[in-house]
């Protein structure tokens, strides 16, 4: 007994070529699918958040990444310094500022 195996494997060959087309289609959509929803708003998020640290001034009342709550003393290059307490100063790096308060936040608290 023989079989036509030529026959079996024309037959496979294309809906290969055709669910490997819809296959490319979908992954396209999907990449921008997640660089609408997940990498551009991230890329925005940074962006503005450099933003913010370049503009700190002296003054300025901030809260760190660790919560600390404080008004900017002294800002250098990549240090700020915040007063956290009367006579009590620490040193921060300006990435670790999470959010700057407006002006009269601390005296409230």
């Amino acid at each position: 007994m023989t079989f036509p195996t030529t026959f079996v494997l024309a037959q496979a060959a294309p809906g290969a070529a055709n669910g490997g087309f819809s296959m490319l289609i979908m992954m396209i959509v999907l990449f921008g699918a997640m660089y609408f929803m997940m990498i551009r708003p991230q890329m925005k998020r940074q962006k503005e958040h450099r933003q913010m640290v370049s503009s700190l001034a002296k003054g300025d009342e901030v809260v760190s990444n660790g919560g600390i709550a404080g008004r900017v003393e002294d800002v250098g290059e990549t240090f700020i310094t915040v007063e956290i307490a009367p006579n009590v100063k620490i040193k921060l790096q300006k990435s670790a500022v999470q959010q700057v308060l407006p002006k009269g936040t601390l005296k409230s608290a």
